[in-house]
């Protein structure tokens, strides 16, 4: 029995039939199915897993800078795509968009599996050139595809079925992340970072997406989607906008936040692997840890923000995470288990910084500037993101080469990011939490927190729908 077929069995029977509602339930059961064998290739295309770690540090060792402008490309690919995707919706719908968008980002990493044995391993320079152009590239496509895929979503899950329904292929999708990170590490890993073991998982990969593609194309969706609002005109939106303070400040606050995680985020795994001299598999486990903390503390999160609300949960989140973050200042490669034990708090923790991120950003955004409230939050925010590791990776260069201690210079940059994010909390308390918002008014608005998650260790959150529960009512 295909994954389809038993996906089939994990939704309401009311759903039977057929008609809208025959074609309905058989696009939910495409939309689980193909999300689990997308995320091999998905979770791949983040600037921080296993995979593209063990690339740019193993088979082809990059300079710090280089991996720092590395990691940044899918961020300036975030930024650049806020001004393709109006046009882009004008010319084809969102299904449309989604599939050849995805289709290009298919063909992108089968043109690295054929390209790796050809990178000249001997000039690392002109190897990482090639690498940050492609996955710039690679990024862009992705962009494109996971914005227009959200919308996509928007336009034919019904609101009544969106708590139970995505509630179950989360779950999925977390399993599908899990076990690739797993097997990814354990297999570079085994054949000693050789290239055709990079090449199998590609190919492997892109052979899942397929399949995956195709489930999308010949999903028999129909839209349920509203009308829209009338749209005011762009002088009025600034207005409106203007006359927003706490979206402004949290604003600020994300670009603080994301400037601090990223500016030596990436570096974590590459300490792990030059420093504490970890396996591809031992990273692997811990990013595994760190996905299972967060997964079965998610449900505690959103129980604790429905009854506290969002900023409260969100310090206390922050705290939580980021001061025993300060003890990867005093870490010693002679304790991996400590390094388990960090990321393992760290996904357990971050998870409900994260969770409270979303909603608040929920409330903030006023339905009268959507989408250019969207676009401000994701383009300033963007930014910071990509310029961060391209900083934090030219000075991690600098320090190494002036021929201070590996171990002191590593110790000395883990600082900036506990520091620099518990500083922003001071913004965040000048934030005020309106009452919520529909859940369609922030279509791609979690796409930066999507790309750090591989940073947070929270690597099932690049295909993860969030969503808000509808409150059952009291008779």
């Amino acid at each position: 029995m295909n994954l389809a077929a038993f996906s089939l069995r994990r939704f309401p029977p009311a759903l039977a039939g057929g008609g809208r509602k025959g074609d309905l339930r058989r696009s939910l059961t495409l939309c689980a199915a193909e999300g689990f064998v997308a995320m091999p290739i998905v979770t791949m295309a983040l600037p921080v897993n296993v995979f593209l770690t063990a690339l740019v540090t193993q088979a082809f060792p990059l300079t710090n800078a280089a991996i720092g402008v590395f990691s940044a490309a899918p961020f300036l690919a975030n930024f650049l795509a806020i001004f393709a995707l109006p046009a882009l919706s004008r010319w084809r719908p969102a299904k449309t968009l989604t599939v050849a968008t995805a289709v290009l980002h298919w063909a992108s990493w089968l043109a690295l599996a054929f390209y790796l044995p050809h990178l000249p391993h001997a000039d690392p320079a002109r190897a990482g050139r090639w690498l940050i152009a492609w996955f710039f590239v690679s990024s862009g496509f992705l962009a494109v595809a996971s914005v227009t895929w959200n919308s996509w979503i928007q336009e034919w899950v019904p609101a009544r079925l969106r708590g139970t329904y995505f509630g179950r292929r989360n779950r999925l999708t977390q399993f599908s992340t899990t076990a690739f990170l797993l097997a990814a590490g354990w297999a570079v890993g085994r054949w000693h970072y050789a290239i055709p073991a990079f090449q199998a998982i590609v190919c492997g990969a892109a052979l899942l997406r397929v399949i995956s593609l195709r489930w999308q194309w010949i999903s028999p969706t129909h839209s349920v989607r509203a009308i829209a609002a009338e749209t005011l005109p762009l002088a009025a939106q600034l207005d409106v906008l203007r006359r927003s303070p706490s979206l402004l400040a949290f604003i600020v606050f994300g670009s603080v936040w994301s400037f601090g995680t990223y500016c030596f985020g990436p570096f974590y795994q590459v300490f792990m692997f030059d420093q504490a001299h970890l396996t591809a598999f031992q990273v692997g486990l811990t990013a595994t840890l760190s996905q299972l903390g967060g997964a079965l503390s998610l449900p505690a999160w959103g129980a604790l923000i429905d009854r506290f609300g969002n900023k409260p949960v969100m310090i206390v989140s922050l705290l939580l995470w980021q001061i025993p973050n300060f003890l990867w200042c005093v870490i010693v490669p002679d304790h991996p288990f400590a390094l388990d034990a960090l990321w393992l708090w760290a996904g357990a923790t971050s998870a409900g910084f994260v969770l409270g991120q979303f909603t608040l950003l929920l409330r903030l955004i006023p339905l009268e500037a959507k989408n250019l409230a969207i676009g401000l939050n994701l383009g300033v925010t963007s930014l910071f993101a990509a310029a961060a590791p391209v900083l934090g990776g030219y000075f991690l260069q600098w320090a190494l080469r002036r021929g201070a201690d590996p171990l002191a210079v590593y110790h000395g940059c883990f600082a900036v990011q506990p520091i620099l994010t518990l500083a922003g909390a001071w913004v965040l308390l000048r934030v005020r939490e309106p009452a919520a918002q529909p859940l369609a008014v922030v279509v791609g608005a979690m796409r930066n927190v999507r790309t750090l998650s591989g940073v947070l260790g929270l690597s099932f959150l690049t295909n993860y729908l969030f969503f808000i529960r509808p409150k059952s009512k009291q008779s």
